[in-house]
């Protein structure tokens, strides 16, 4: 099956990179700002972009600050039981970050897009930790 596979060196203690892919706030700082999370295995989360996408995970795996892996339970017919790993390796004062999105069941237009778009918030997530300011989606309402 097809995987989509990111490498990233951050650098940032993997305390914090694990921080931020776990728990709400950090996530809403890199991914989308539209999340409900909870950082315990069980747990859903929950990520909203818009109105387009509404996806939820299942946390099915922390370990911490080295791996976190979600399934998805809701979402894009694509992505329904997908798996999301976020593998982590301390070295020195970087963390080595393995990502993986797996269990596709074709390598699709939306698979090729998709692999677009985690590039995208990976590297939203090292300027997070690096800077202090991420690139999420941002929900934008009128006032």
């Amino acid at each position: 099956m097809p995987e989509i596979k990111q490498l990233l060196h951050i650098n940032a203690p993997s305390e914090k990179v694990y921080k931020a892919i776990t728990e709400e706030e950090g996530l809403k700082n890199w991914w989308t700002n539209q999340t409900i999370a909870t950082a315990e295995e069980g747990a859903v989360i929950e990520f909203r972009f818009g109105q387009r996408y509404h996806d939820k995970m299942k946390v099915v795996r922390l370990e911490s600050n080295k791996r976190v892996e979600w399934l998805c339970i809701h979402g894009e017919s694509e992505w329904v039981d997908t798996i999301f790993v976020f593998d982590l390796e301390a070295n020195g004062d970087q963390t080595i970050l393995r990502f993986t999105h797996g269990n596709w069941r074709e390598s699709s237009d939306f698979f090729a897009s998709c692999n677009y778009h985690w590039g995208y918030y990976l590297r939203s997530l090292k300027l997070l930790l690096e800077t202090g300011e991420g690139t999420p989606f941002r929900e934008f309402k009128e006032s």
